[in-house]
């Protein structure tokens, strides 16, 4: 990983924060380029269906979905609308509470789900040993693995 990448000063919390971001950025990038590249799906429509898949029920309200992804309600209600028109969940209503809504994932969506999870892992996995090889970059990769 060849980077312009300038942090301050190791012992500084900027510094800290600014290798983690760095981080960040790379491997999100990373992700989500394998992710539309080889499943035809963006990296926050992934986690969405990663999320419904873990629940009970295959469903979630949507602010719980929102929440478990980092998006606001708005963004997660335009995400669920464009998995619902590719076939990979639904919104349904609460039967308690009809203002509520869930998003329910589809076997479709499952299905992409399950053939996308070995790439993103595979995937996070490289982009990690790339960037644990940037001396930049390296401590924060070392920090969180460690962790795991």
């Amino acid at each position: 990983m060849t980077t312009a990448f300038r942090a301050p000063p190791a012992s500084s919390d900027q510094g800290m924060w600014d290798r983690v971001q760095a981080l960040h950025t790379y491997v999100e990038g990373k992700l989500a380029q394998a992710l539309q590249r080889h499943h035809g799906v963006g990296l926050s429509e992934y986690r969405a269906l990663a999320g419904l898949s873990q629940a009970k029920d295959g469903e979630l309200r949507m602010q719980e979905l929102a929440d478990r992804i980092g998006m606001g309600q708005s963004s997660v209600t335009r995400l669920v609308g464009r998995l619902e028109t590719a076939g990979y969940a639904y919104k349904d209503l609460c039967p308690d509470d009809k203002r509520g809504v869930y998003a329910v994932i589809t076997d479709g969506g499952r299905e992409r789900c399950t053939e996308a999870r070995a790439t993103y892992a595979e995937v996070l996995s490289s982009a990690l040993n790339t960037a644990g090889a940037d001396p930049q970059l390296a401590g924060a990769v070392q920090a969180l693995r460690k962790s795991a």
